[in-house]
């Protein structure tokens, strides 16, 4: 089902020192949009900067690999491919990961607008340093037990009392945080999560004046995360339970009982990782082997896609900055900035995403 596409200029306000060239798909609006879903935290958001691609898009080692991405110097975008990213929203293009970034979004896009005839929708809800055990906790998963809730709300105003007798500004202090305020942290970001894509739905018409009212079907979802977890052994420890429960709950909020999804396993230093990342890493493959889940969730290793090249510089980047930035753009954690690495990941799981659709 993959469609010709026709190329034609547009003027648009440049995301980058390249100018952007737009794509015309041959749109079916006859049949309902086709609605992913993209959640997690600071990998999901995207962390490779346009200007590391800027520069591997022409250069002659690794121009080949991004060649789909431009044409005549241009950055395409993608009129079948939609994409809202909190409050930034519009046709698929680079610079959809945090601010003048890319990240999985822009392949997993590519993959999939080249395979649906239909308009595509990317409904991206992704904040850094949240954790599945607290801030993205599902609903099923209940709270805590109060003698667990008790320990760390101590923990958190005993801290924050250290910082208040620290700081010299009186208007810098915080307030001691309740036992109802500290509760309420508890799956805030699901929360947001769905109000967002419940949003983003009712207001299609007028975030994309494109839509010609066809509907939409709720296709996919990919979630992409897992570092803050891996700091708490109490959070690590529960992560499958509440990844699963994770499911299961995206599953009945959005109405969609096999709705198909798509797991990013860390993949940080690449194969090679050790300590708390292993559980979290074990805690995501296992999701796969729960009956209820076969043939309709998929794990995707992102390891594989660790970038070597710029691994054996992030140590010593001071000493090496222009080599340094002609491969990476940020820490390991944010998997080195790579460009290469991060369009890797977003074709894996369109692929993977594909693959369950077809299944």
């Amino acid at each position: 089902m993959m469609r010709r596409m026709l190329t034609s200029l547009v003027c648009v306000a440049a995301v980058c020192a390249v100018s952007i060239a737009a794509v015309a798909g041959e749109v079916d609006t006859s049949k309902k949009v086709k609605v992913f879903i993209l959640a997690g935290q600071s990998n999901m958001e995207g962390k490779a900067k346009l200007e590391l691609l800027n520069y591997q898009i022409t250069a002659p080692e690794t121009k080949e690999f991004f060649k789909h991405l431009h044409k005549d110097g241009q950055y395409v975008v993608r009129d079948d491919v939609w994409i809202n990213f909190l409050d930034r929203r519009g046709k698929l293009t680079v610079g959809f990961g945090s601010p003048n970034c890319i990240g999985p979004e822009l392949e997993f896009g590519n993959v999939v607008g080249d395979y649906f005839a239909e308009q595509v929708l990317l409904i991206k809800t992704a904040w850094g340093g949240r954790s599945l055990g607290r801030d993205f906790r599902p609903p099923s998963s209940g709270l805590p037990a109060d003698e667990v809730l008790k320990k760390k709300l101590d923990e958190t105003n005993t801290n924050i009392r250290t910082r208040n007798q620290n700081e010299k500004n009186a208007d810098r202090k915080r307030p001691e945080v309740t036992m109802e305020e500290f509760k309420s942290a508890y799956g805030k970001s699901y929360r947001e999560m769905m109000t967002e894509i419940q949003t983003v739905l009712k207001e299609l018409q007028t975030r994309f004046p494109d839509y010609k009212g066809q509907g939409y079907e709720i296709a996919g979802f990919v979630w992409f995360h897992g570092w803050n977890d891996m700091l708490q052994p109490d959070l690590a420890s529960e992560y499958a339970a509440n990844l699963a429960n994770l499911i299961r709950d995206v599953r009945r909020d959005l109405g969609v009982p096999n709705l198909p999804v798509v797991i990013g396993q860390m993949g940080q230093d690449g194969p090679a990782a050790k300590g708390g990342m292993t559980v979290i890493k074990e805690a995501q493959a296992s999701l796969e082997t729960i009956p209820e889940f076969k043939g309709t969730v998929k794990v995707v290793k992102t390891d594989v896609f660790w970038d070597t090249n710029a691994a054996a510089l992030v140590g010593k980047w001071r000493e090496n900055i222009d080599a340094w930035k002609k491969v990476g753009s940020d820490f390991g954690y944010h998997y080195l900035g790579s460009a290469i690495t991060f369009c890797k990941i977003g074709r894996a799981f369109g692929e993977a995403m594909l693959e369950l659709l077809k299944n």
